[in-house]
């Protein structure tokens, strides 16, 4: 029981001994092996792991504690597969409802990134009066690569349609010199989003490069 595990790709393993990680569906309920959801563990927690936040016990109840009973909301979606390997897609704030239909932008990505021509991608849920919101892409291109982008739209678009299916509604996909980021490298998506929906943006203070939004703008809003 002490030897090496194998590894998977896109997967950190499985949980250490201690946690009883699961994956719960909106009503609480658990998911069977494959299928996406919140990830969360069931309390009560490990020793050491983190009791509350900072003088503020009820934002941590409420934040933590009070979605599912018995249970700690990591903020977290993904799945657990059947040999129990952890998969995680993106955070919860992440998914988007395109007609009904609850979509992880974080599984729109992961097809976006195997294009051999695609060096990083982001998707955001733009606002749509019809559907409620539509997802949109946004990749880098790798260093050196000149296609044409309406070609590369076309095979992502197809690519988004043959691995998640029809009901993601991925029609939009813009070819960007840079994403937004953080100076740890988190992808401003919020912010993202909301110029696209035509907000005032959050632009948060530890942004890397702030001339990147000025860049990306007019693609962001012209849908």
């Amino acid at each position: 029981g002490l030897e090496p595990m194998s590894i998977k790709a896109g997967s950190p393993s499985v949980p250490v001994p201690g946690y009883d990680v699961q994956v719960l569906d909106e009503r609480g309920e658990q998911v069977p092996p494959g299928q996406e959801g919140a990830i969360c563990l069931r309390l009560p927690l490990p020793p050491g792991t983190l009791p509350t936040l900072w003088r503020d016990d009820d934002r941590y109840v409420a934040s933590y504690l009070e979605t599912f009973d018995g249970y700690y909301l990591s903020g977290d979606g993904g799945y657990v597969d059947d040999d129990g390997y952890v998969f995680v897609m993106g955070r919860t704030d992440d998914v988007i409802n395109v007609a009904g239909h609850r979509l992880s932008t974080g599984s729109i990505e992961a097809v976006l990134a195997q294009h051999p021509d695609v060096a990083e991608c982001a998707v955001i849920g733009a606002a749509d009066p019809l559907k409620g919101q539509l997802p949109r892409g946004f990749v880098v291109l790798k260093a050196g690569r000149d296609v044409d982008e309406d070609e590369l739209s076309a095979e992502l678009v197809a690519s988004v349609r043959d691995e998640i299916g029809p009901v993601a509604a991925f029609r939009d996909v813009r070819v960007v010199p840079a994403l937004p980021k953080t100076r740890s490298g988190k992808i401003l998506r919020k912010t993202m989003r909301q110029i696209a929906d035509g907000e005032h943006p959050a632009v948060p203070s530890t942004i890397e490069d702030a001339g990147v939004l000025e860049t990306i703008t007019p693609r962001l809003r012209n849908s």
